[in-house]
């Protein structure tokens, strides 16, 4: 005779495949689409504005803008502009954070289309299929 612990022990040692489901895309919305790509793109000019700081201190603590200086003044004379002066820590950090804004708007540009041609196309090819597991 088998007690019901013994049957409840046989149960438990089958083993249960993995649920598989699989799922059609057929929609991004897009006003969430827009905010991802907001955030992304404001993630990357942060980014690209801290790596402009950190390039043009190092460049500028081992003296390589002053290494130009001189080697311009040696071949054009004293009539050479100063790369120092234009390439003084505000002048790199305006250009970085104007590339940062426009990065900024292109990117989110970028991500309000993509979302607005997945939504077209969707209409056409009926969308795309994701398949999830239950590991």
């Amino acid at each position: 005779m088998s007690t019901v612990a013994e049957k409840l022990q046989r149960k438990s040692q089958r083993t249960v495949g993995a649920k598989q489901v699989r799922l059609k895309l057929v929609y991004i919305d897009f006003w969430s689409a827009v905010k991802l790509s907001f955030l992304i793109a404001l993630c990357g000019a942060i980014v690209l504005v801290v790596a402009a700081f950190f390039i043009w201190v190092v460049v500028s603590s081992l003296g390589v803008l002053e290494e130009i200086d001189g080697l311009f003044g040696e071949i054009l004379g004293d009539d050479a502009p100063s790369i120092a002066e234009i390439f003084s820590l505000g002048q790199v950090m305006l250009f970085a954070i104007i590339l940062g804004v426009i990065n900024l708007v292109a990117m989110t540009a970028i991500g309000a289309i993509s979302a607005l041609l997945y939504n077209l196309s969707v209409k056409v090819t009926g969308g795309q299929l994701v398949g999830f597991t239950n590991n």
